[in-house]
């Protein structure tokens, strides 16, 4: 079994920053795939990223290319999502998630942490 923590999150004004940490434990190896996705209030879950545990390989959205990036402490486990720029549509609850696939599809994706609140004003 694989179990992820988010934390990080919060109020921020638009043009700020947050940084996002996802530790993880369990029974997650190197040969797993994560993901961070976000999900606003009435919306679908939405892509952020996808990368390797191991924090290479980075593919990120569009819609975040710039503004957000992975990075990862392999001695805690521990990947992070560094959000600068944030703007009032980055308002969501932020997922980190982890499979043994590669994908963009929230469904392929076995284990997710409990979320935390990102608001941007």
């Amino acid at each position: 079994d694989v179990q992820l923590v988010e934390s990080g999150g919060g109020s921020v004004q638009a043009g700020g920053s947050l940084t996002l940490p996802c530790a993880a434990s369990g029974d997650i190896t190197s040969s797993y795939f994560m993901g961070w996705f976000r999900q606003a209030p009435g919306a679908e879950r939405d892509r952020i990223a996808v990368f390797n545990f191991d924090g290479a390989d980075v593919t990120y959205a569009d819609s975040v290319k710039g503004r957000f990036t992975i990075s990862q402490d392999s001695a805690k486990n521990t990947l992070y999502l560094q959000m600068n720029s944030l703007k009032p549509e980055d308002t969501a609850m932020y997922y980190c998630a982890a499979g043994t696939r590669c994908t963009w599809e929230p469904r392929w994706y076995n284990y997710w942490g409990q979320g935390t609140q990102v608001t941007v004003s």
